[in-house]
């Protein structure tokens, strides 16, 4: 089996020394090089194309981050694991931003750290457990604003209006069940679909749907 062959990138030798005896350890893996910088880092990816690095998300100068974004960009071939002391949101979602294939905490257990680069070798996408879960919360949080930024423009009548267009009501049973005039309902229909952009009322039907337009009423 080809050995992977890895760049450690921490600017505290304590750290790169701990991490270079653990990965020594392991018969597929070679550690090639040692970097203390985001600049040093991509010097040595460039000479040494490694497979997989190792990345200190805090470096002096330019971050962890903005060394990432520089290797996925220009070497592809090299995966990124960023190493964090704190399950920070922001760096969390930024790491991802930048293309890192991995996510983990410098308190990860020796065994799940050789796991991780295991699993980054084969290609797979990896976050450390202690964040996972406010990965799926921030996906579900950006996923409903999306969606409601979808009505951002429709006034509270316009989107009772448009739930019951999406219902398959006609203009006259929309007009009973809101207590309203034909007309009424007929401009508001037009409102609607100018608003949305749409060109009749299937479109907008479809549109509520896959909003899910019931669930800001």
């Amino acid at each position: 089996m080809t050995k992977q062959r890895i760049l450690i990138v921490d600017d505290h030798e304590v750290v790169r020394l701990g991490l270079k005896a653990l990965l020594d350890q392991h018969p597929h893996f070679e550690v090639i090089a040692e970097a203390a910088s985001a600049k040093e880092a991509l010097e040595k990816v460039e000479r040494y194309s490694p497979d997989v690095v190792l990345m200190d998300i805090r470096l002096p100068g330019a971050s962890g981050i903005e060394a990432c974004e520089e290797i996925t960009e220009n070497f592809p071939d090299t995966k990124v694991i960023m190493l964090t002391s704190y399950a920070e949101d922001e760096m969390l979602f930024s790491a991802i931003r930048s293309g890192a294939s991995g996510y983990v905490l410098k308190q990860i257990a020796a065994e799940d750290l050789i796991k991780a680069i295991e699993a980054v070798g084969r290609g797979e996408g990896l976050l450390d457990p202690a964040v996972t879960q406010r990965v799926f919360q921030e996906v579900k949080r950006a996923v409903r604003e999306e969606e409601a930024s979808a009505f951002a423009n429709l006034s509270q009548q316009e989107k009772h209006v448009l739930l019951l267009v999406s219902e398959g009501r006609t203009n006259r049973e929309i007009a009973k069940s809101l207590f309203l005039g034909e007309g009424t309902v007929r401009n508001y229909v037009s409102s609607i679909l100018s608003k949305l952009g749409v060109s009749n009322r299937a479109e907008a039907a479809a549109y509520a749907v896959e909003h899910s337009l019931r669930d800001y009423l």
